[in-house]
């Protein structure tokens, strides 16, 4: 086992823990113990306990991480002035790109360990949840659906997360092709009736996305915020 890493300097002591509980998952998978972290962490396992209660409250913290940053990625391409078929592509690959930068940590938040009784491999559903609400309302505020646009928009929204959620899973597990000509197929596959619609004539800009969260490590990538 590797050594632990040296705690940077100033940093806040739940965000090392987190950093450490990070590499750990990154490095053996979902089943990651406490007692890996903790020798990670350079510390003993009831110090880690202390910071997160159980193993529950630390995939919960790293489960706020990791969505906020997604969310913020999601919320940040949606609003870049790009043309329609362009920003279709940034967003399926603002996701696939955090998926792809962290698997490990991907894969604890959305497949539940038998028995598993923390409920992890549900941690990602309420960020998904969201998702889909800002591609509703992104839609909504720029397509023209017609009178069905509210039905409409929602169905989309919540289609495509569905649809981008599957797709990307397979792809991470297989990596039948490269990221880009993975983006290239959702779009092509979403991109007929969304080419047909009009713009709407006064598009409602989305608001800019807030900043994304500090968290406190340089290990975070930041155009692969997820995971």
């Amino acid at each position: 086992m590797s050594a632990p890493a040296t705690p940077a300097t100033g940093e806040p002591r739940r965000e090392q823990l987190l950093n450490a509980a990070d590499r750990v998952v990154q490095r053996e998978g979902p089943g990651a113990s406490m007692n890996a972290i903790a020798a990670e962490a350079g510390i003993t396992k009831p110090i880690l306990y202390r910071h997160f209660g159980d193993r529950n409250g630390l995939i919960r913290a790293l489960t706020e991480r990791h969505t906020s940053g997604l969310l913020t990625a999601v919320r940040a391409a949606l609003a870049e002035p790009l043309e329609r078929r362009d920003l279709v592509e940034r967003v399926l690959d603002t996701y696939l790109a955090g998926i792809e930068a962290r698997p490990q940590v991907y894969r604890l938040l959305t497949h539940p360990e038998a028995g598993d009784p923390t409920g992890a491999g549900n941690a990602l559903a309420p960020a998904l949840r969201q998702i889909a609400e800002e591609i509703t309302r992104a839609v909504q505020a720029q397509v023209d659906l017609g009178a069905d646009s509210p039905l409409i928009s929602e169905t989309w929204g919540r289609a495509i997360t569905g649809m981008v959620l599957a797709a990307g899973d397979w792809w991470l597990d297989q990596r039948p092709c490269p990221r880009a000509r993975m983006v290239q197929a959702l779009a092509d596959l979403l991109w007929g009736r969304l080419a047909a619609a009009a713009e709407l004539p006064q598009a409602i800009t989305p608001p800019p996305p807030a900043a994304p969260p500090a968290v406190g490590s340089s290990e975070h990538e930041p155009d692969s915020p997820l995971v």
